[in-house]
């Protein structure tokens, strides 16, 4: 009698974990789905550079166009280099003005290329979801019977 207790409650233990993993594995689809979403909204203009957005460039928003990380570092050392104002930092651009500005763009470069991607993987995750939903609502009728 003991054994077949404790055999029921794994069982119990057993299919609670599996629905909590689907239940995980479900919300987390569904914030990448949020995600993606929200990158659609808010990188509606970016989006349709996305064949461009390789990492090796990125979308600068002011004017709304793709610009190549090489020559934008390149403008930046001349900007260094004639000693033009910078009116973040108030004084001329200085070579370590040019290179922080090339890490921050390296990084967006890298951003609008995850953005494009998770964009365009929303009807596959969408369907994953779907599937992971159909797949839960089958599941809990049998772990109700037991």
């Amino acid at each position: 009698m003991k054994q077949l207790v404790c055999g029921a409650v794994a069982m119990l233990f057993a299919a609670c974990g599996v629905a909590w993993a689907q239940t995980a594995a479900i919300d987390e689809l569904k914030g990448k789905i949020f995600d993606a979403r929200m990158a659609e909204q808010t990188f509606a203009n970016g989006l349709q550079h996305c064949n461009e957005l390789d990492g090796k460039n990125f979308y600068f928003r002011l004017r709304n166009r793709i610009l190549n990380l090489e020559e934008y570092f390149r403008s930046l050392e001349n900007l260094a280099k004639a000693q033009v104002f910078n009116p973040e930092t108030k004084r001329p651009w200085t070579l370590e003005d040019a290179k922080a500005r090339w890490e921050q763009v390296k990084k967006e470069a890298q951003a609008d290329k995850e953005k494009c991607e998770l964009v365009h993987s929303l009807p596959e995750l969408e369907k994953r979801l779907q599937e992971l939903e159909k797949a839960a609502a089958a599941a809990k009728p049998a772990d109700q019977k037991q």
